[in-house]
């Protein structure tokens, strides 16, 4: 039986830490679905058409990851694409109380997909999506934080505001 893990975010924009953990996770499971949710609620600085050409990009090299977009509840986008697993990090003990009640949640509504974490890597513990946001925003370099493709786009979208 494959063994397929959707890994979800926003990804706006993508980070290093976001990527480490798909290449780290794409070694420990045959397929990963690397989901980007709309949630109609956020504003989003990047386009969901943008998102998904950086994803694509970013993980072209790693034959056994895709990319999906994706509406609603995460466990019905996990049934759509048959995965088993759901891939979340961890970066702080404030990440994980975050996590653990969402993955409560989502044992509770689908007990046969279970919730997987990884650790990230000790130089990405501080690396967000929105501190990057913000440090860009604000005339920073934030290069050392994304990966070249993200960090194109970022740039490239910040100029026009």
């Amino acid at each position: 039986m494959e063994r397929v893990a959707v890994y979800a975010g926003s990804f706006d924009p993508i980070t290093t830490g976001h990527l480490d953990l798909v290449r780290r996770a794409s070694k420990l499971f045959d397929r990963i679905v690397l989901s980007i949710g709309h949630n109609p609620k956020k504003q989003y600085l990047l386009s969901i058409e943008s998102r998904k050409a950086i994803l694509d990009e970013c993980v072209a090299d790693l034959s056994n990851v895709s990319v999906a977009v994706f509406d609603g509840l995460l466990i019905d986008h996990c049934r759509t694409e048959g995965a088993g697993f759901i891939l979340r990090g961890l970066r702080a003990v404030t990440d994980f109380e975050f996590e653990f009640q969402i993955g409560l949640a989502n044992m509770d509504m689908a007990p046969t997909i279970e919730t997987v974490f990884l650790l990230t890597e000790p130089k990405n513990i501080f690396v967000s999506s929105s501190l990057v946001k913000e440090i860009a925003t604000n005339g920073g370099d934030v290069s050392r934080y994304l990966p070249e493709p993200a960090f194109r786009e970022l740039s490239r979208r910040l100029q026009e505001l």
